[in-house]
């Protein structure tokens, strides 16, 4: 019983491959071996988010090791088709380098483009003959539900606005915001839910268009928020436990004056 497995100073994606098909074989791991595709479905987006992380803090060493994270997902779910006779990992890399090929053809034909915009557009142009997208509305609905629901709204009203939808200017959407914060704060205590969900959904809409038109990422603007307010909460606390009190054992208006002061 046992592997075969030559250990290395360096290795190489032929020996991921390998390490992968032995971790996935009789003799492997039992968690790896218990694994699907619906399984380690979340792992695929974990990692991608902890990559994010990585470039944010700017940490090469970080970024490397997280990268390996994702490739290993990749490498992963590859192994599992493979086992089920449906795609490998040369399959995954083929259909990734001939996308590449035919979404270049700038690079790689006779196209000629004269900046990024061309290209984007040449992109969107090829891709929507690829995924059989006959209407624009099939270039909507194909925004992946999985993304976070305000990166997927700001690629929908881009993709809409691609479509010649006009949106208004920024002073237009921003006085549609107000006007759905007034219509949020009439609704009161109203037990209509159905009336309360939309129109707060309404609201998120309007604000991250109105974020995409100043050319910002609502995901992004949404992080550093929240990142603010975790500051900002931490600053109050450390007055109260610096007073020797139990924040929150404060009353009312004491907690809010400390807030406005903050």
């Amino acid at each position: 019983m046992g592997i075969k497995f030559s250990f290395k100073d360096k290795y190489s994606i032929a020996d991921l491959k390998q390490i992968m098909e032995l971790l996935r074989s009789p003799d492997g791991c039992p968690w790896d071996i218990e694994q699907t595709h619906s399984s380690i479905r979340s792992n695929v987006i974990e990692e991608a988010y902890e990559a994010a992380d990585a470039i944010d803090s700017q940490s090469s060493t970080d970024l490397c090791e997280e990268l390996g994270d994702l490739l290993l997902q990749v490498i992963f779910h590859s192994q599992i088709a493979h086992e089920a006779d449906e795609f490998d990992f040369d399959d995954v890399t083929d259909g990734i380098c001939k996308k590449l090929i035919l979404r270049h053809p700038h690079v790689f034909g006779d196209t000629r483009v004269n900046d990024s915009v061309e290209v984007l557009n040449n992109w969107d142009a090829i891709k929507k003959v690829e995924k059989q997208q006959v209407t624009y509305t099939d270039t909507l609905k194909s925004v992946p539900k999985a993304f976070p629901a305000l990166m997927r709204a700001q690629k929908v009203l881009k993709r809409a606005e691609k479509a010649g939808i006009e949106f208004d200017s920024r002073d237009s959407v921003a006085s549609r915001v107000s006007q759905t914060v007034e219509k949020v704060k009439s609704l009161g205590d109203s037990k209509d839910e159905q009336q309360s969900r939309q129109a707060l959904g309404d609201l998120l809409t309007d604000t991250a268009n109105l974020c995409r038109l100043y050319g910002f990422d609502a995901e992004e603007l949404l992080a550093e928020s929240t990142d603010r307010f975790i500051n900002k909460f931490s600053a109050v606390e450390q007055e109260f436990i610096k007073s020797g009190l139990n924040m929150k054992q404060q009353p009312r208006e004491v907690l809010k004056r400390k807030w406005q002061d903050n």
